[in-house]
């Protein structure tokens, strides 16, 4: 009778355990690597599982922590948040360790048991028992190289080493078989980067290719900045390695020093995670999972087969951590490493989510994505040269569903060595989403965007305090924050896409439907525009922002206001704006001159502003801006510790700038302040405006040199060669084949990359008809004209 009370009692207790009494109360779940999954999940009793624990917090009334001993946790399968594990919004879940033990949840597999004999060369082996993916290796927690040529070379600019011969014939003829292999190759515009698996060699000895779509603009590979990774003849350096699927033998080059009897070889299995599945209808709602360390998921290069919109992006949408139909769900405070593909996505529908005081770093491709269901964008297009008939848009403003983010926010988090593997990247990517926060984030050391706006679909963001810097370090023709907006209305025929502005006011805004606040950032861009808004961009309010180096550009768009922000050592680059853009600014220091590009009117303002010296304000003038602006020294507190405040009775005081806070960009937590890089600030360079190129009259033509970034991005040429036409006169022999903005790549069969080779060119006809050859609305026009000798 006694056993049966003593059963009685403890089921009794076991019961209030898993239902506490009132809402308030809490529940500790316990999970280790040394527990059980029948035990009760206490502290001393603990389950084996994450999934074990959350069947039974499915149970369990109030509050409920699923607490981790330390260690490293690896799953063969993602932990799946569904309806089913959502929590009332006083009763929430959250997953983290037990008194600040360091838990590691890996995608890896450990190599138990392997055991190594000398190959040749350095080189060493050891057969593997299991079937595993090794898409990499780790070795120690180190990231080791798949063979490779060229060799890894940690000081390249480009791909961590490149060469214009890695997949040519003579190279391939070294490789035995070399399907399996990767190419990967920044694209022949650096607009991003594309990859293919080789699947063999054809009858002439060159590889055969596969792949290639994982850029919007598929433009092919560039010419130079290519290399070929996973070839067993290209392993012949430490710290590379090659797995043969067939054999399952793993071959390693190891460092001199390295034991490998006592390392730790490790290799990723999968690619999410943690997901959180659910739907508008039956969402996952108010769980979070906090103080992790999250590390080990395969590369998904081959996957990133998604077109967003016309964006130049494609993309894969999953990652490390996967939102969709999620509600109420944060990421705080976790560190997320080494993994091969995006850390954070938050895909189709979610609300009121967070990701904040993280550290995110040695990233494959972006930080944290959030990208809606194309099938709430009304009259959407893909790639860059679709378009839809005005007649056909669909005029309706703003989304046709909820199938996307809103209200969600990224805050404190410090990112950086992103995008190891995917250059088409950015720390944070914006797509078809609404009302993001991004704020006090630190990010630097990225190829490509800190901040990526892929289109105006729905407008709504705050993009404030956050610090970037060391972008664009292996791309071109960017920003640190960078936007496009190629929405509905949006063709890249420009002729056609002024007109259909002009014609209907206000299509602009259909989808940017609210505006997109830039305010109290600090942006450094070395390759690229601090910030650029390029394409159709729309509906901005710019002000506030400290540019270190690159600039401000706008390309044509409506409803842009630039107001209050200083650009150290650049300038303001408008480039082919709308006649009825309705752009203004005002209020803003510039380091150099304007430098305008096919700007025919100046929108609704561009007065009161700072220019470094007479000359430029003088030039602004001429062109019809400017009339309340003023100029003198820049004189700033204190540049060389970042403070560029301007000092009492600074001419740019009269004007109407008002000095901002210098001491709040990026992350707060002191944990991440302290590790966090800081930007170099330049040294001030008082100058007049950049020399003018020399221009000259073609067939009725006004032309020059295309010689700058600014005229590059404004044409969209792949590299800053050719001649580029500034206008055309009516009547001309030159105004029946040349528009404004045109770029003259070749002429009477020679190649023209500069005014020089033009005019040879021309000198050298000696018929009456010839060739032309030039480049608009980013694609090459072969042309026969008559020459009058």
């Amino acid at each position: 009778m006694q056993k049966v009370k003593n059963l009685i009692i403890t089921a009794v207790l076991f019961a209030a355990f898993l239902w506490p009494v009132g809402s308030n109360a809490q529940t500790n779940l316990y999970v280790s690597l040394s527990g059980n999954d029948s035990n009760p999940g206490t502290q001393s009793k603990p389950f084996a599982s994450i999934n074990r624990a959350m069947i039974t917090a499915r149970k369990v009334f109030g509050t409920v922590f699923i607490r981790l001993y330390g260690g490293t946790y690896y799953l063969s399968d993602p932990v799946v948040f569904s309806a089913a594990d959502s929590r009332k919004d006083n009763e929430p879940l959250t997953l983290t360790t037990v008194d600040h033990q360091e838990v590691i949840i890996s995608g890896g597999a450990k190599l138990d048991g392997l055991n190594w004999t000398a190959y040749k060369n350095g080189i060493w082996q050891a057969k593997v028992g299991h079937d595993f993916v090794f898409d990499e290796l780790f070795v120690n927690g180190k990231l080791q190289h798949m063979a490779r040529y060229p060799n890894y070379d940690p000081s390249a600019q480009f791909l961590g080493g490149a060469a214009a011969d890695a997949i040519s014939k003579e190279r391939a003829a070294r490789w035995k078989s070399p399907a399996g292999g990767y190419v990967h190759a920044l694209h022949s515009a650096r607009w991003g980067d594309f990859h293919y698996i080789i699947t063999g060699k054809d009858s002439s000895g060159n590889p055969i290719l596969e792949g290639g779509w994982q850029n919007n603009r598929r433009s092919g590979m560039h010419e130079k900045y290519r290399y070929v990774e996973n070839v067993f003849e290209e392993l012949d350096t430490v710290n590379e390695w090659f797995y043969n699927k067939k054999t399952k033998i793993l071959y390693y080059f190891p460092p001199k020093g390295l034991d490998l009897k006592t390392a730790k070889f490790e290799t990723p299995q999968i690619a999410h995670l943690f997901e959180f599945k659910g739907t508008e209808e039956k969402p996952v709602k108010n769980i979070a999972i906090s103080g992790l360390t999250l590390t080990g998921t395969v590369r998904t290069f081959m996957q990133n087969k998604e077109p967003l919109l016309r964006s130049d992006w494609t993309i894969y949408r999953g990652g490390a951590v996967l939102y969709e139909g999620a509600v109420h769900c944060r990421l705080a405070n976790c560190v997320l490493r080494d993994l091969g593909n995006n850390a954070v996505f938050f895909s189709k529908f979610n609300r009121d989510c967070e990701v904040s005081g993280c550290r995110i770093f040695e990233i494959g491709a972006s930080g944290i994505c959030f990208v809606g269901d194309p099938g709430a964008v009304r009259s959407p297009s893909f790639e860059y040269n679709e378009y839809i008939p005005p007649a056909e848009i669909d005029r309706t403003p703003g989304p046709k569903t909820n199938n996307y983010p809103k209200d969600c926010k990224v805050y404190d988090n410090l990112m950086f060595n992103l995008g190891y593997v995917e250059k088409q990247s950015a720390g944070v990517e914006l797509s078809m989403c609404q009302d993001i926060v991004v704020s006090h984030n630190t990010i630097y050391d990225v190829p490509r965007a800190g901040i990526n706006v892929s289109e105006g679909t729905w407008g709504g963001h705050i993009i404030e305090y956050n610090d970037l810097f060391n972008t664009v370090k292996e791309t071109g023709d960017h920003g640190s924050f960078n936007s496009w907006g190629r929405d509905r209305y949006w063709q890249a025929d420009k002729k056609k896409l002024d007109s259909i502005v002009a014609e209907n006011p206000g299509i602009a805004l259909l989808d940017a439907v609210k505006p997109i606040i830039l305010r109290n950032n600090r942006f450094r861009c070395d390759h690229g525009w601090d910030i650029d808004l390029d394409d159709g961009s729309s509906n901005y309010l710019i002000y506030n922002n400290l540019c270190l180096n690159g600039g401000i550009k706008l390309r044509e768009g409506v409803s842009r206001v630039v107001e209050n922000n200083i650009m150290v050592n650049n300038t303001f680059h408008p480039h082919v704006w709308f006649k009825n853009s309705g752009d203004l600014f005002r209020h803003n220091i510039v380091g150099t001159g304007y430098l305008p590009i096919g700007i025919a009117t100046w929108g609704k303002e561009v007065d009161y502003n700072d220019f470094p010296d007479s000359v430029s304000l003088a030039e602004a003038r001429l062109r019809g801006t400017d009339s309340h602006s003023v100029h003198g020294p820049l004189t700033f507190e204190n540049p060389e510790r970042g403070d560029f405040r301007v000092k009492q009775g600074a001419a740019a005081l009269s004007a109407g700038f008002k000095n901002f806070a210098m001491d709040s960009f990026g992350v707060v937590s002191a944990r991440l302040k302290a590790i966090a890089k800081k930007p170099i600030f330049p040294a001030v360079v008082i100058a007049n405006n950049l020399s003018k190129d020399d221009i000259t009259d073609f067939m009725g033509a006004r032309v020059k040199n295309l010689g700058t970034a600014g005229e590059q991005s404004a044409t969209g040429m792949d590299q800053i060669r050719g001649v580029l036409v500034l206008s055309v006169t009516h009547g001309s022999a030159a105004s029946k084949l040349l528009q404004a903005n045109d770029v003259i790549l070749t002429f009477n069969g020679r190649q023209v990359n500069n005014l020089k080779d033009l005019l040879e060119a021309r000198s050298a006809v000696t018929g009456k008809n010839t060739e032309i050859v030039i480049f608009r609305n980013q694609h090459q026009l072969k042309q026969k004209i008559e020459i009058k000798m």
